[in-house]
């Protein structure tokens, strides 16, 4: 057998593979997801996907997200430019840091915030004074949401500013031009499809968010209830078609975020 024959054989059965892969754990999945949520007719998925309860989750999910994804981007941004464009002791350790929501549970995250901030906490008097409640509230799914996003954006800003170097920037400062403005005609040219690709993934993160939520959450429906959680819920109470229909709300956003991700990288390589 011929080395190209070889090839196209090896070519072939990898491809056979990827496929497989992908329809039995990426296709097959969605479908079922949409298959279920209308098997008992659209008037019935519009009712399922119009229930108050419904509805709020999906305003406490989209509110958390576009909190969290301001937040981190405002941080990605400050925390990329300090470790690629400065010198200072504890750069490593503030990457390090940056990396822990990473490596730790999300569940684990929860606990911690509950130890921060729940009742047993030294802070809590000082909270319940101010009439300030995070735990089993809609602050606490917002600090956890933000939590768990928290690298995102600042890890793809960091590598492509890396790259970029500082000569740009210091020219501009030779010339007269302050801080801000150059970042803004400088930097910000070169990193904008890189934040927006980051942003794709903070949001996507965000609005898929179960562990971290679930635990500061308190699942008190129709208040603190995110569009995962209210599906544990639904599916625990063996309203499988109702949970189908509220988890094809998250395919459908997730199916927009990645249209958005393709976008942002067929400019992004078109601009490079």
């Amino acid at each position: 057998m011929s080395k190209e024959t070889t090839s196209k054989i090896v070519k072939w059965v990898l491809i056979g593979i990827s496929a497989l892969f992908a329809f039995v754990f990426l296709i097959l999945p969605l479908f079922t997801v949409i298959s279920v949520a209308l098997r008992n007719g659209i008037a019935k998925y519009g009712e399922y996907i119009s229930d108050p309860d419904t509805i709020s989750a999906l305003k406490l999910t989209l509110s958390a997200t576009v909190i969290a994804v301001v937040i981190n981007t405002v941080f990605g941004l400050f925390a990329a430019w300090a470790i690629t464009k400065f010198y200072f002791k504890g750069k490593k350790v503030l990457t390090t840091l940056i990396d822990i929501p990473v490596t730790v549970s999300p569940v684990i995250a929860g606990l911690i915030f509950i130890l921060i901030f729940g009742r047993q906490s030294a802070i809590y008097p000082y909270l319940q004074d101010a009439g300030i409640k995070i735990v089993y509230a809609i602050p606490g799914i917002i600090m956890a949401t933000v939590f768990v996003t928290f690298p995102f954006i600042s890890r793809e800003l960091i590598p492509v500013l890396e790259s970029q170097g500082t000569d740009e920037e210091e020219a501009a400062a030779l010339m007269g031009a302050r801080g801000f403005r150059i970042f803004v005609k400088v930097t910000l040219p070169h990193i904008k499809w890189a934040l927006m690709y980051g942003v794709v993934l903070c949001t996507a993160r965000a609005m898929g968010e179960f562990g971290a939520v679930s635990v500061l959450s308190g699942h008190r429906r129709g208040e603190t209830n995110t569009l995962p959680l209210l599906v544990e819920i639904l599916f625990g109470d063996n309203k499988y078609v109702p949970a189908f229909a509220v988890a094809s709300i998250l395919v459908l956003l997730a199916i927009v975020l990645l249209i958005i991700r393709s976008i942002v990288e067929y400019r992004g390589r078109r601009v490079n």
